[in-house]
């Protein structure tokens, strides 16, 4: 099917690279007006040419900036969040600048743009709010994912919270938590791992494989489109049987 997403603004973090920009494609592959933010120029300016209709620079960490990048872009039906940071380490290696820094990018920043998006959705009909999160954190624990699990449980929560305090009044909020997706920041810590690095991240998952970001879109878009009109509050599994 196609233009899913017809009549649709929506609003993307984190969509220089990886599943925030995969997602900013499908949605404007479905239909959608998408203004596509990250804090990558480079990455930003390669999305011109797949259909985005702008493309900004914006530090999700900044509540100013995020403020007021909701008052130029105004009303949008989707706001996907996506910016994250995986910390690699136990509580042991986890300092408090650490903590800090994952819980401001992993989830601060999404209580920045819900909130500041979120008025204008609610004084104009509603919309879909779609959150990434991950499996590790919500539904199992992965080793040296100390403080990402924390905030990727927290994603979850702040999901629940949103979609039960407004699901009279036409807004959803779900949240997508992927397994093992290859993108560049999986292939970066891959690489860091040591030689086998990538082929330790492939064994994890009982398919065989890594995800892929377009997957993850393809979710995203039913989770933003009408078809997807009675769910709400839902943490969703992506993981190719990872937490069976």
């Amino acid at each position: 099917m196609s233009d899913r997403l017809k009549g649709k603004r929506a609003f993307v973090t984190a969509a220089a690279a990886g599943i925030g920009r995969a997602c900013a494609v499908a949605f404007a592959r479905q239909g959608a007006t998408v203004f596509a933010t990250d804090i990558d120029e480079k990455g930003l300016a390669t999305l011109k040419s797949e259909g985005i209709a702008e493309v900004a620079t914006l530090d999700v960490r900044n509540t100013a900036a995020v403020n007021a990048m909701a008052e130029r872009v105004g009303k949008v039906e989707i706001l996907l969040n996506a910016a994250g940071f995986v910390h690699n380490g136990s509580i042991l290696d986890c300092s408090d600048d650490d903590w800090d820094f994952s819980f401001d990018l992993n989830v601060k920043s999404m209580h920045r743009t819900i909130r500041a998006f979120l008025p204008k959705m609610l004084g104009e009909g509603g919309g879909a709010i779609v959150n990434i999160a991950s499996a590790a954190g919500v539904f199992k624990a992965a080793p040296n994912r100390y403080v990402y699990g924390a905030t990727k449980a927290a994603v979850a929560a702040l999901t629940r919270s949103v979609a039960a305090d407004f699901v009279g009044k036409h807004i959803r909020c779900n949240c997508i938590c992927p397994g093992t997706i290859e993108t560049p920041s999986l292939l970066g810590r891959a690489a860091a791992a040591g030689p086998n690095g990538l082929e330790m991240f492939i064994s994890r998952q009982p398919m065989g494989r890594l995800g892929t970001a377009e997957e993850i879109a393809h979710l995203a878009v039913y989770l933003a489109s009408d078809e997807s009109a009675f769910t709400t509050g839902v943490a969703h599994t992506i993981d190719g049987g990872w937490t069976l």
